[in-house]
C-alpha cells in the first residue's frame, strides 16, 4: 500500500521513503527524547483543536495496521459519512484503484453542505500541524487526503484546511497541489520500485529527526560525500556534478575563478578552501572579496553568554554568562534560571544587572539567537533605551566572525563542532538545545532537579566553549590582537 506517511517521507526525503519500504530495519536509529517529545506535543496540539473546536467529534477504535484492518477501518468510516457525522477523528480513506492502493488518515473529516453521494452534504479534510507556516510537505498531505475523498464521496471537496500553531488556519489551492500530488505519487512509484535505492546526501536540518540518519551519515562518511562539506547545498551539488566536481580532491582541485552556472565565484573560492582545509585537517584563514573582520575585542574581564529557550511557549528559560576576569585570574559561571515560565522577567533582570557592572566588559556568544533575544525580553520587559543600547553595543557573535575569518575542517559550523575540533568536550555528549529542551519539560512536567542540573551544566559548557573558540581565534590571526577595552 502506498501510505499518506510514505509519500510524507518521500516529499522529505525520497531515500528515507525508499528505506522505509526497502531498508534493514534493525539500521534505524532508536526514538531520542527530543523526537518523542515533539510527537507528545503533536499529540496535544491535536487534541487541544479538538477540545476547543470540535468536542462532539466522534473517534475510530485504534487502527489495526493490516491490510484487511485498514480496509475495515475505511468502512466503519464511510459508515460514519453516510450517517451524516459532523466530525470524524482520524477516519480512515481506502482508495484502490490506482496502481497500488492509496491509504490516509487525516486528523478530522467535516460535514459541509454540498452534495454527495451521501446526500446534500460532503465531507473536507483538516490536517493539524505544529508547524507555525503551511510548509509545502503539508499541502501536499492535505491534497492527497482531498484526492482519496473525492473517490469515496464521488466529490472533490471544496476545500482542504491546515490548522497550525494558534490556531492560524491556511486553505489549500487544490487545483495547483492536486496537480503536484500526482507527480509525486508518480515519482514515489518509480522510486519505490528502482533496484538502487537513491543517493545519500546529508541536510542536517532535514535529516537529524530522521531514524536513518547514522545508517546514512556513515555511508557518506565513507565516500567522502561533499554533502558533509559546509557550504554543498542540494542545488550546489548538482551545479558541481554537472561539471564533474563529484570528490573533495576535485573541488580542492578547481579553478577559484571558474565560472559555474549559479554558483558565484566567491562562494566557489570558499568552497575550495572548505575541501583543502578539510583534506589537510588545518584551518585556513578565509580568503573573502567583500568582507574583512574587525579585530577580535579583548578585555580584563570579558562574559560568555548563551541562552536556553523552549520555542513552543516562547520562553527563555535560561540565560548562562560566565564572567572570566583575566587580571585576577578567575571565572565564574551565573545560570539565571527560570524554575517556572512566570520567572522569565525575573532571569532578564538579573542578567541585565549583572553585565551592567561592567559597562565596558564585551559579551561573547555564538549565534544571532542571543542578539534578537536581548532585544525581544528588552522590550517585553520595559528595559530602559539606553540600557538596551549599551549591552547590544556590546555582544560580539563568534559564529559571525569565524564565517568571515577561518575555514575549519568540520562538516559544520556549529559551536559544538568547532569547540570539539579545537579539544573542548561537553560533559554529557549527547547534551544538545534539543535535549535542553526535553530536561527543561522534563523538569515541568516531573519536577526532576536532574532535569536542571544536566540543564545547568550543558549551558555552562556552552558558555566554557565559546570562551574556548575566542581564545583561539585571537592567537589564530595576527590581526586579532585587537583594541583592549
Amino acid at each position: 500500500m502506498l501510505t499518506d506517511q510514505l509519500l510524507l517521507d518521500y516529499k522529505r526525503c525520497q531515500r528515507r521513503a525508499y528505506l522505509n519500504i526497502h531498508g534493514d530495519w534493525q539500521l534505524r536509529d532508536r526514538s531520542g527524547d527530543f523526537r518523542l517529545k515533539l510527537r507528545q506535543e503533536s499529540s496535544r496540539h491535536v487534541q487541544a483543536i479538538i477540545d476547543q473546536f470540535y468536542p462532539n467529534c466522534v473517534y475510530l477504535p485504534e487502527l489495526d495496521l493490516s491490510t484487511q484492518g485498514w480496509q475495515q477501518q475505511a468502512q466503519a468510516t464511510q459508515l460514519l459519512m453516510q450517517q451524516g457525522q459532523e466530525c470524524i477523528y482520524h477516519g480512515v480513506l481506502y482508495r484502490s484503484d490506482y496502481r497500488l492502493p492509496l491509504v490516509g488518515v487525516p486528523h478530522l473529516l467535516i460535514k459541509q453542505p454540498g452534495t454527495s453521494c451521501f446526500g446534500d452534504w460532503c465531507y473536507l479534510p483538516i490536517t493539524i500541524q505544529l508547524g507555525r507556516r503551511p510548509k509545502p510537505e503539508y499541502k501536499l498531505m492535505a491534497a492527497f487526503y482531498a484526492y482519496l475523498l473525492q473517490d469515496v464521496q464521488k466529490t472533490l471537496p471544496p476545500f482542504a484546511e491546515i490548522i497550525l500553531r494558534r490556531q492560524n488556519i491556511h486553505r489549500v489551492d487544490l487545483k495547483l497541489w492536486l496537480h503536484k500530488l500526482q507527480q509525486a505519487l508518480a515519482g514515489l512509484l518509480g522510486a519505490l520500485a528502482s533496484t538502487e535505492e537513491p543517493e545519500v546526501f546529508i541536510s542536517r536540518q532535514r535529516c537529524n529527526l530522521c531514524q536513518w540518519y547514522s545508517h546514512c551519515y556513515t555511508l557518506a562518511k565513507s565516500h567522502n560525500h561533499l554533502s558533509l562539506v559546509p557550504g554543498i547545498t542540494p542545488s550546489r551539488y548538482q551545479q558541481l556534478k554537472a561539471i564533474g566536481i563529484d570528490s573533495l580532491a576535485s573541488l580542492a582541485e578547481i579553478s577559484s575563478e571558474k565560472a559555474i552556472l549559479g554558483i558565484d565565484k566567491e562562494v566557489t573560492s570558499t568552497l575550495k578552501q572548505q575541501a583543502l582545509s578539510i583534506l589537510e585537517n588545518r584551518p585556513l584563514e578565509k580568503t573573502s572579496q567583500t568582507f574583512v573582520n574587525k579585530p577580535l575585542i579583548s578585555a580584563n574581564v570579558e562574559f560568555y553568554f548563551d541562552i536556553e529557550a523552549e520555542p513552543e511557549r516562547q520562553l527563555d528559560y535560561l540565560l548562562g554568562v560566565l564572567l572570566v576576569d583575566r587580571q585576577a585570574n578567575t571565572e565564574t559561571f551565573y545560570p539565571f534560571l527560570a524554575e517556572h515560565p512566570e520567572q522569565e522577567g525575573q532571569v532578564w533582570r538579573q542578567f541585565v544587572d549583572l553585565v551592567t557592572l561592567y559597562p565596558h566588559s564585551p559579551i561573547f556568544h555564538y549565534s544571532e539567537y542571543e542578539i534578537e533575544t536581548i532585544k525581544r525580553l528588552a522590550k517585553l520587559y520595559q528595559t530602559p533605551k539606553e540600557q538596551r543600547q549599551s549591552i547590544l553595543s556590546r555582544l560580539v557573535d563568534l559564529h559571525a566572525y569565524v564565517l568571515n575569518s577561518v575555514i575549519f575542517p568540520v562538516e559544520s559550523y556549529s559551536l559544538k563542532s568547532l569547540a570539539n575540533w579545537l579539544g573542548f568536550y561537553w560533559r554529557n555528549p549527547h547534551g544538545s538545545g534539543e535535549q535542553s529542551v526535553y530536561w527543561y519539560d522534563q523538569w515541568l512536567t516531573n519536577h526532576d532537579r536532574q532535569s536542571l542540573q544536566l540543564i545547568l551544566n550543558y549551558n555552562e559548557d556552552d558558555c566554557r566553549a565559546t570562551r574556548h573558540l575566542k581564545d583561539w581565534l585571537s592567537t589564530f590571526s595576527p590581526q586579532s590582537i585587537g583594541d583592549r577595552f
